[in-house]
């Protein structure tokens, strides 16, 4: 552990080293950000596969494209951010046009949350009170990073003093190349999902569980990112890319394959398992070079990947979508792997 900078206030920030093996992984207090993702190519040599910055200063400018971040309380979008509890609606600020994304424009991503450092790795802690953008209850949201050999994971843990809803996820970019090499549309994804949540114009679920097959959002076999990211197809313009909730195949609550990344040039792999019932792929439409990464890249549409673990977006006003709802008495546990591979 290291004192990595300091907040605006003075707060010192932590960062910590993980290393077991080949892969080494970086994470900070602030925002309980992953920092960084070292592994190995076919041929042994390591790379950066995560995007990241070389200094605190970065992580603290806003607005950002939340690299690494964890995002909460709500991940993703929820529509007007409104939503409605017990008979009381609830009114979070709006931060992505007529949406909320992210738990808001002050989400958990922006805070220095409490670390100890745990076997294998280190637990970060935030108490969100009551109110916290909107959202009713005191939370106490619990991330713990471990890295046993080439697995990374993440375990999520949470309570409550009063009804509330709550998405948490981590929004790691990902780019197998490394994060200072071309952009990720010739590497492969497999995303084991018979069917997505469409969305409409302002990338809000319909409602709708749609099937995946003969459309561009097609990965139960593994497909090239920029194959078809281009297609005549609603829902891509809408996104500008792949920016969508895949519904995974498995047992929800149960470890279950979600998606397998791969480059055909390194050799490297990334496979993501999850007791989350959702994932987001994100292709990084939205990158437009405001941001410079810790090689002096700037980094552009396309740079990275998100594989965001989840419940879906928009949860609270779809009923008929797995509950996000989190009662005093409950504790939300879900868990998430990154396994980094290669192929000869």
């Amino acid at each position: 552990m290291a004192i990595w900078g300091h907040t605006a206030d003075g707060t010192a920030v932590p960062i910590y080293t993980l290393s077991d093996g080949e892969i080494e992984v970086r994470v900070t207090a602030f925002g309980a950000h992953l920092v960084s993702v070292k592994a190995p190519d076919r041929a042994g040599k390591m790379a950066d596969v995560a995007l990241g910055y070389d200094k605190l200063d970065t992580y603290l400018i806003k607005p950002n494209p939340y690299i690494g971040a964890i995002v909460g309380r709500y991940g993703n979008r929820i529509a007007h951010g409104k939503f409605t509890l017990d008979g009381k609606t609830y009114q979070i600020p709006l931060n992505d046009g007529q949406n909320a994304l992210h738990g808001g424009p002050k989400g958990f991503d922006q805070y220095v949350w409490q670390s100890r450092e745990v076997p294998g790795g280190v637990e970060f802690t935030l108490v969100s009170p009551d109110g916290d953008m909107g959202f009713p209850g005191t939370l106490t949201a619990i991330v713990r990073y471990t890295l046993q050999g080439k697995t990374l994971r993440i375990d999520y843990t949470a309570t409550t003093d009063k009804p509330t809803v709550l998405n948490l996820t981590n929004h790691a970019y990902f780019n197998l190349h490394g994060d200072d090499q071309g952009d990720i549309l010739d590497q492969k994804i497999e995303i084991n999902a018979d069917r997505y949540t469409p969305v409409d114009a302002t990338l809000i679920p319909t409602g709708e569980l749609a099937p995946v097959a003969a459309t561009p959002m097609d990965f139960r076999k593994p497909e090239t990112i920029g194959a078809r990211i281009n297609d005549a197809n609603e829902q891509l313009k809408r996104a500008g890319g792949y920016d969508f909730n895949w519904v995974l195949n498995g047992e929800r609550g149960t470890m279950h394959q979600a998606a397998i990344v791969s480059d055909p040039v390194s050799g490297r792999t990334l496979t993501v398992e999850t007791t989350e019932p959702g994932i987001q792929f994100y292709s990084g439409n939205f990158l437009d070079g405001s941001f410079t990464g810790r090689h002096g890249v700037k980094y552009t549409k396309h740079k990275g990947l998100c594989l965001e673990t989840q419940h879906y977006p928009d949860s609270p006003n779809h009923p008929k979508f797995p509950s996000t709802e989190l009662k005093p008495g409950q504790t939300m546990h879900s868990t998430t792997t990154f396994t980094f591979g290669v192929t000869k």
